[in-house]
């Protein structure tokens, strides 16, 4: 079954004065950098929550997986938290794949956000349930800075916004590689993890999607290898368009004389495809855009500007609420 075809769940939406639980899906988290993110939450109106256990550590993990798994699976059971975000990413969230317990995560629908690493749980959730996700700020990364949160696109995702579109305009770092306009579910997440689940029983479905690629401080040749394998193994074959994000510090080194706009189009340039790149999302310099995953959205390349627009919304209200 293609990312097209899965049936949709669509979350509650988040609500002003929610209740928010942080967990730590993969590595390991600072105090400080915690705390900050939730007094970051806080001024925004919500309500963070965590478990004391997220600060655990073994090896350079969040705790043990056995930890982790339980305290997703609980975020998601409690009637009093309304979202969960993860605090940061780093490394770890696919020895939770034959951990968790989906009936749990199935029979409670809820946002979960985050991006890097849990782009593992981001798109097996949608995958596996059809749940939609969203690939945006982590709580001990983002929120934890001025700035790094696009506030615009959380409310707009995480509210419940019918149709709304990225702010990609002038000095947003986004443009466009090559021209054209797509429809497709908006899918993807970390180049490096969406290409190490080839070959596993959770291996990404890419067809009839806008495919959403970034990382961070690969260098040009091992992302060249990256898109490669996916175009090897099929995963670019009736992908509607491709966008890229900000691709933070990835070069070879500040005389390399050339530009990595210019490697990935090498794979990607001939597919007849819209291709859009700097959209800021997921590991970015500032002001990360949260993108929800397993929505139809539209992109449209015309010269250097670029338009991604989510076509519907990604939550469902919560009754009692406007």
């Amino acid at each position: 079954m293609s990312s097209s075809t899965v049936p949709r769940v669509k979350p509650p939406a988040l609500r002003p004065g929610d209740t928010i639980g942080i967990v730590a899906p993969a590595s390991n988290v600072k105090r400080d950098h915690l705390q900050a993110g939730c007094e970051a939450l806080r001024r925004a109106g919500y309500q963070p929550f965590y478990y004391d256990s997220i600060l655990d550590q073994d090896l350079y993990f969040a705790g043990s997986v056995q930890r982790r798994a339980r305290e997703l699976e609980d975020m998601f059971s409690r009637e009093d938290v309304r979202a969960i975000v993860c605090a940061r990413g780093g490394y770890g969230a696919n020895y939770l794949l034959e951990a968790l317990d989906l009936e749990k995560i199935e029979s409670h629908p809820k946002i979960l956000v985050g991006y890097s690493d849990l782009t593992t749980l981001l798109t097996y959730f949608s995958d596996a349930l059809g749940l939609v996700t969203f690939h945006g700020p982590m709580v001990a990364k983002d929120w934890a800075h001025d700035g790094g949160v696009d506030m615009a696109s959380w409310e707009a995702a995480l509210a419940g916004t019918a149709v709304w579109e990225a702010n990609l305009g002038a000095g947003s770092g986004a443009s466009g590689l090559v021209e054209g306009t797509a429809e497709g579910i908006l899918y993807g997440g970390c180049l490096s993890i969406l290409a190490a689940s080839l070959g596993t029983p959770y291996e990404i479905r890419t067809e009839g999607t806008i495919l959403f690629l970034e990382d961070l401080a690969a260098k040009p040749y091992q992302i060249d290898r990256m898109l490669m394998q996916l175009k090897l193994a099929g995963k670019l074959d009736g992908v509607k368009g491709i966008v890229f994000g900000e691709m933070r510090e990835c070069v070879q080194n500040a005389n390399q004389g050339y530009k990595l706009e210019e490697v990935v189009l090498r794979i990607v340039g001939d597919f007849g495809v819209p291709v859009a790149y700097g959209v800021r999302s997921g590991h970015v310099t500032a002001g990360n855009i949260t993108l929800p995953i397993g929505v139809r959205a539209g992109l449209t390349v015309r010269g250097a500007g670029v338009s991604l627009k989510i076509l519907e919304g990604a939550v469902t209200a919560v009754p009692g609420k406007s």
